[in-house]
């Protein structure tokens, strides 16, 4: 079964960190490119970063130096590193492949 398994998220204090992971099964993570997107409450789907296949990474403006998007490909996992956490980093997180995606991770950060 092709499938997106998305987990770490949880309840952070602004400025910590937490680690997002995606696993796939059904297809190999690294012959495509790979998406994070997120869902702040009340808002509509946001783009956050991408993975190529040949490892190149891009990145919204707002997480620019506080996110990282990595893969393993030996766990065919793909990763979210979320650092200096912000309130408005608050969503609930998926990984994408084109139109599949999982079922999300919830990040709130709050104090």
């Amino acid at each position: 079964e092709v499938q997106l398994v998305e987990s770490g998220g949880g309840l952070v204090q602004p400025g910590g960190s937490l680690r997002l992971s995606c696993a796939a099964s059904g297809f190999r993570l690294s012959e495509y490119p790979v998406d994070w997107v997120r869902r702040a409450p009340g808002k509509g789907l946001e783009w956050v970063s991408s993975l190529t296949p040949s490892g190149e990474t891009f990145y919204r403006d707002s997480v620019k130096g506080r996110f990282t998007t990595s893969r393993d490909n030996s766990k065919n996992t793909l990763y979210l590193q979320l650092t200096s956490l912000k309130s408005e980093d608050t969503a609930t997180y998926y990984c994408q492949k084109g139109d599949l995606r999982g079922q999300g991770t919830q990040v709130t950060v709050s104090s």
